[in-house]
């Protein structure tokens, strides 16, 4: 839940789940702002936090390679608990007046930059009152402004207001124990400039990219994680990365995580891409926030491990507050719109843009850097849900962190291969495996193939097919939010801007999935109805338990969004998907 963003997660787009185009104004042939709207927040870029401390780099940017893409993995599937999101500051901004009962649009806990509609829902009988607790807002995740340099520091810079979408520079080698300690590097999409564009570490709630690695030794069975750092390009780390240590023959895998709407991976050498095996979209079509290096290969590791008896995963356990299993990544009581997305790591950024991992030895040194995340679905089953219910998520020696234990987006996806029928695959009908408005099972099987998932089958589309994945979200989901409501009250919110304490963020979260995923498409009716205040934020949650049976089980995704209309300024993004600009607002999760 990535994000203060949980990309609702605040994540081609899909009708339902951005179903109001981005608005630009024009004036003078200048684009002078940009409101993004998802659900209950809106965002704006200003030209401080689109980059202000970045310096433009004179370096000749890479060719960009489009990754091959690479026959989906049958390996056994592997899931992971994830960690906490931190949520960026967003403002609230919302024309339902306080007290009445909306259905929101936006799905991901990290507010992401895409619109979203705001359906009025068919209020709906709840089964119990919904219990409202209030709860301490989490501290959001902003970088610290950088210091004025000219009068117009508070000037919004138009081309950076508009953008949504950034490229990162995958160094030589990603793989290697080099590769890892060489820093990547965030810039601008088709060649604009990072301070252009926005697409600078400072700008991070916004445009912020994160990566994160998990290494398996295959002769013992052990892992680790590993953050590689992002700086923004044309900057210098704050502090020089850690080398890590690898075993002989280690298998890595590395994952990417934005809280923007579109990154890109471009190699920092003709041959980066491939050394890495790192796919960002099938035959040009984006995922969108995410993507990866080796995972397809790793989680086969993982597997012949596990076999051979060198891997044991711990247990799931029991939550001793609700009696019931612990929830994985793979629970319906727990997913979104778009499950398995985003990473877990933090980075320190310092007054002057720069950044450094984060690790004691650099929090000792940079005593007046703040902390970056990214949302996602792993920090908001780690870092709030594991913590509320009594559960602890997967984790591993942390090498950029001497050691320490630490969660990461791949641990989660292995742990979560012990998830209890039925389980939650990514469905064809996540925005993030659309191919222009339309389902692919290539592209849905390309990416579950990199977070350690099977397939499509008949077998797993029991429970996953994109009727079915509603259905047990609207069933499961919503039954263990009523069954849970006073304990869930008890748990901070992820993002403040969205709920006020877990349980309304969860449910609202659930709302804007609904919706984003065209779940009515299937016959079937939203059953949350949320409860905003004057600033758009969830104040209460009703439920209707009422189980629901799919109909239409052939419905394909929604007809294309007509695209936001690009500044005639702003040079032509390669992969840009139409239309996707939500995982922001759109995910309560920041996941």
């Amino acid at each position: 839940m990535r994000r203060a963003h949980w990309s609702a997660r605040p994540h081609s787009a899909r009708a339902a789940r951005i179903a109001v185009p981005l608005a630009i104004a024009l004036v003078v042939g200048v684009v002078l702002g940009l409101k993004l709207i998802g659900g209950p927040g809106s965002l704006s870029l200003s030209a401080q936090g689109a980059g202000a401390c970045a310096t433009p780099s004179t370096a000749t940017s890479a060719t960009p390679s489009t990754a091959a893409s690479t026959t989906p993995s049958t390996a056994a599937s592997a899931t992971s608990s994830a960690t906490a999101a931190a949520s960026p500051t967003v403002a609230a901004s919302t024309t339902a007046a306080a007290g009445t009962t909306q259905a929101v649009s936006a799905t991901r806990l990290s507010l992401r930059h895409r619109r979203h509609p705001h359906p009025t829902a068919s209020p709906t009988v709840s089964a119990t009152a919904t219990t409202t607790a209030s709860a301490t807002p989490t501290t959001s995740a902003v970088a610290t402004p950088c210091p004025s340099v000219t009068p117009s520091a508070t000037a919004t810079a138009p081309v950076a207001a508009a953008n949504v979408s950034c490229d990162i520079i995958v160094p030589a080698d990603p793989l290697s124990a080099a590769g890892l300690a060489t820093a990547y590097q965030l810039t601008g999409a088709g060649g604009m400039s990072a301070a252009a564009s926005g697409c600078t570490t400072a700008n991070s709630a916004n445009l912020g990219a994160f990566v994160q690695a998990t290494i398996l030794d295959p002769a013992t069975g052990a892992l680790s994680v590993y953050s590689p750092l992002v700086i923004t390009q044309g900057t210098a780390p704050a502090a020089a990365p850690v080398v890590p240590a690898l075993p002989a023959n280690a298998v890595v895998t590395i994952d990417f995580g934005f809280n923007g709407t579109n990154l890109t991976q471009v190699g920092a050498t003709p041959a980066a891409l491939q050394q890495g095996n790192c796919a960002d979209n099938l035959n040009g079509s984006l995922f969108g926030q995410v993507s990866f290096c080796n995972g397809a290969a790793f989680f086969q590791a993982v597997a012949t491990a596990e076999a051979a008896g060198l891997l044991t995963v711990p247990a799931l356990g029991v939550s001793p507050k609700t009696g019931q299993p612990c929830p994985t990544t793979r629970s319906f009581t727990m997913i979104d719109q778009d499950q398995s997305d985003n990473v877990t790591t933090t980075y320190l950024l310092t007054a002057t843009g720069q950044t450094a991992q984060f690790n004691p030895a650099n929090v000792a040194a940079l005593p007046a850097a703040t902390t970056i995340v990214n949302g996602s679905d792993n920090k908001l089953l780690a870092a709030f849900l594991d913590p509320t219910l009594g559960c602890a998520p997967f984790t591993a020696p942390d090498l950029s962190q001497a050691g320490a234990a630490g969660p990461s987006q791949a641990l989660n996806e292995i742990q979560a291969q012990a998830q209890a029928a039925p389980v939650a695959l990514v469905p064809e009908n996540d925005e993030m495996t659309l191919v222009n408005n339309a389902f692919s099972a290539d592209k849905t099987n390309l990416y579950r193939s990199n977070v350690g998932q099977p397939a499509i089958s008949a077998a797993n589309d029991a429970a996953s097919s994109p009727a079915n994945y509603c259905q047990n979200m609207a069933n499961i989901q919503t039954a263990f939010l009523n069954a849970n409501q006073a304990l869930l009250a008890t748990g901070a919110s992820p993002v403040p801007a969205v709920g006020t304490n877990l349980l309304t963020f969860l449910a609202n979260r659930e709302l804007m999935s609904f919706t984003n995923l065209n779940c009515a498409n299937f016959g079937l009716t939203n059953p949350v109805t949320v409860t905003l205040d004057a600033n758009g934020v969830a104040t209460a949650a009703t439920f209707n338990t009422t189980q629901q049976t799919a109909t239409n089980p052939g419905a394909t995704a929604a007809p294309p969004t007509t695209p936001a209309t690009t500044p005639a300024t702003a040079p032509p993004v390669r992969g840009h998907r139409i239309g996707r600009h939500h995982h922001g607002l759109m995910n309560p999760s920041g996941a």
